[in-house]
């Protein structure tokens, strides 16, 4: 019993006083002068604003749009690969049901989209409206109403048009 009262006590001390604290000495700040500056001329007065002026950070729309142009926009077919393993990578389009947008995009070089060979190039289309998408996702069996999940690869308007965030 005597030790929680102890206890309380330096707790209440504690409340109470505070922390040892360093002491800051301050100084005198000696007043600002005004100095009249010569008249600027006009182009010299943007100049200065634009200079003063803070750098506006982008959009959360704005960086995903940057990020989304970075992914790549064609890939190398390795041996053991099929359109659906190229639609699911990450950096495709991180949803296996959008392999159709891949094989409607390469159908000069894909004659059947289960027959791939290595070292086949194909375009990854990063340009599609949301009908396409949901055709392509309909194609591939994925189910209603077709919409890729949330992390997908997918272009910044569509994410809008869906109201999912960036």
């Amino acid at each position: 019993m005597k030790k929680l009262a102890m206890a309380l006590t330096l707790v209440a001390m504690f409340f109470a006083f505070g922390c040892a604290k360093k002491q800051v000495k301050s100084e005198p700040v000696a007043p600002k002068q005004e100095t009249v500056a010569p008249q600027a001329q006009p182009s010299e007065q943007v100049q200065e604003t634009q200079e003063t002026q803070e750098p506006v950070a982008p959009s959360p729309m704005e960086l995903y749009e940057q990020k989304y142009a970075q992914l790549p926009t064609a890939h190398t077919v390795r041996k053991g690969e099929c359109l659906w393993w190229i639609a699911e990578y990450k950096e495709i389009y991180n949803d296996p049901f959008m392999w159709p947008l891949i094989y409607k995009a390469n159908r000069d070089k894909i004659k059947n989209p289960d027959l791939i060979y290595p070292n086949q190039v194909f375009v990854v289309p990063r340009d599609f409206s949301l009908e396409e998408l949901k055709a392509s996702r309909k194609m591939a069996g994925a189910p209603r109403p077709y919409l890729p999940p949330q992390d997908a690869n997918i272009p910044a308007n569509l994410r809008q048009e869906l109201g999912w965030s960036f």
